[in-house]
């Protein structure tokens, strides 16, 4: 079987998109859990009951956002570095880099099918997800709950695309595409 070819151009935006989804995942974590606003909340009022001063939930939790902001705030930050970073994605097919797959084509075995078409899905996704976090930030506010109730739909489709690409990767790496992690890593002298 041929072996893909990886331009310094295909790995840069592979690695970037790579480390800023890691990074969205991060933040979706700590606010599920250690960030949480109901934990957070607590740990000020375990922290006031030492004081004799009292505050209301509904202030804890306000307290709690605030505290737990600058983080989310990565969240948001990385969300424009990937709006950024798949536009450019999908415009650099014009310029001959990354193009996008055809599924259709008739040549295709079915585990290559099956590739292309996870990526066309994953990419849908992906615009889904970058969308709604758009219209939650910049749109109108009337749209806001909607949109977000779509937006966090966005960490079970990441968290299965990841699982499939490592395994699809791994299974590639010990069958027939030998080599495959490092040519992402390094590329090939003869394609950068």
């Amino acid at each position: 079987m041929k072996k893909t070819k990886y331009s310094k151009v295909f790995r840069i935006i592979h690695w970037t998109i790579a480390v800023s989804f890691l990074i969205l995942l991060l933040t979706i974590f700590l606010r599920l859990t250690w960030m949480n606003k109901y934990n957070v909340a607590a740990i000020i009022q375990d922290y006031l009951k030492d004081s004799n001063q009292v505050l209301s939930q509904e202030q804890l939790i306000a307290l709690a956002k605030k505290i737990r902001q600058p983080m989310w705030n990565w969240h948001i930050y990385i969300g424009y570095v990937l709006v950024g970073l798949f536009s450019i994605r999908f415009i650099l097919p014009a310029f001959g880099h990354m193009k996008i797959q055809n599924p259709f084509d008739k040549n295709l075995s079915t585990k290559m099918k099956f590739q292309k078409w996870a990526y066309i899905i994953f990419y849908f996704c992906v615009i889904t997800s970058l969308a709604t976090g758009l219209i939650i930030e910049l749109g109108p506010k009337e749209f806001k709950k909607l949109m977000e109730e779509i937006h966090v739909l966005g960490i079970y489709y990441l968290i299965a695309f990841i699982a499939i690409h490592l395994a699809g990767v791994l299974i590639a790496e010990f069958t027939d595409q030998k080599g495959i992690i490092s040519r992402i890593i390094n590329g090939t002298k003869d394609n950068d």
